[in-house]
């Protein structure tokens, strides 16, 4: 059984769309999703530095877009699940029939654009951490006033909150952490702070009409299949302002049978995980073109 993943921010790197918009058909189709979203996606996929494509409102409908191309490019696949890590998850929905391509897109310029307004409010960041035991951490977190915004699976946590409570934390580590290392993004997501764009977001999903998912669609609000697209299109609603559970999607994974996992482009951070935490499941990622080949084989052997 295959699931097909995708990935969240921070995953992007400068140019990394350039050879994927080679392909035929590509560049047109990502400057039409372009024009109906009000955002240059070939520009910022191609020319824009690290800085750039850091900017929340930029990063996140790159992601989706790139992850919905390179999909595209596999032609048909039929997976057993799909699931993406937190902006991820709208490329899921868009994978499983909840959400057409220019809805997805349009759903996440949204998101993009409320959360970056969101996090303006107050100076807030994210930390990963190094070592340690997850349960152990994630109750030290707590006691500093931190959010264990990501629970990703494969002992890795990242911490969200104020940068006085991440100055705390660098000061203060939970037993075993070796190390606290500051993420370049630009608030804390997947926190109370975010309650703002959790309101636009809402008013946002209320012109959509979602379909019924298509295959298996697991949630990262608690691991959950998720049966219906209105249940889809809530969670994702208020899943920004609430933590990423990546370890019990890759726990579901487990009880599905899944044997194989696919991450489409920029695709490298979820297939890592899965080494760790999913042993014994075949792991690919699409970086680039030159990929399609094997990920096709992959398919072949496990959809």
């Amino acid at each position: 059984m295959l699931v097909l993943v995708a990935p969240g921010q921070g995953a992007q790197t400068p140019g990394f769309l350039t050879e994927w918009l080679a392909l035929p058909g590509a560049g047109e189709r990502v400057a039409a999703w372009s024009d109906a979203i009000g955002l240059d996606l070939v520009h910022y996929g191609t020319k824009a530095d690290a800085d750039e494509i850091r900017d929340t409102a930029v990063a996140q409908p790159l992601l989706v877009a790139a992850g919905l191309l390179s999909a595209s490019a596999l032609g048909d696949v039929a997976p057993g699940a799909v699931a993406g890590h937190s902006v991820g998850e709208i490329t899921a929905a868009a994978f499983a029939g909840v959400l057409d391509d220019t809805a997805a897109l349009s759903l996440v310029r949204k998101r993009g654009l409320a959360m970056a307004d969101a996090a303006a409010i107050t100076e807030t960041g994210m930390a990963a951490l190094l070592g340690g035991d997850p349960e152990v951490t994630v109750a030290h977190l707590e006691r500093l006033g931190l959010t264990p915004a990501n629970i990703n699976g494969a002992g890795q946590v990242v911490a969200a909150g104020t940068k006085e409570q991440l100055a705390a934390l660098e000061a203060d580590k939970p037993e075993g952490v070796r190390k606290v290392v500051a993420l370049k993004v630009a608030g804390a997501f997947h926190t109370h702070h975010m309650g703002p764009a959790v309101d636009t977001l809402a008013k946002a999903a209320e012109a959509l009409t979602p379909g019924d998912p298509k295959v298996t669609y697991v949630s990262n609000k608690d691991g959950r299949a998720v049966a219906t697209g209105a249940e889809v299109l809530e969670r994702l609603v208020g899943q920004v302002a609430n933590p990423v559970r990546w370890d019990l999607c890759m726990e579901t994974f487990k009880e599905l049978g899944v044997t194989a996992l696919l991450e489409v482009c920029p695709g490298g951070t979820l297939t890592g995980l899965a080494k760790r935490a999913l042993p014994g499941v075949k792991t690919l990622a699409l970086k680039t073109p030159a990929d399609l080949d094997a990920a096709r084989e992959l398919i072949a052997e496990h959809a």
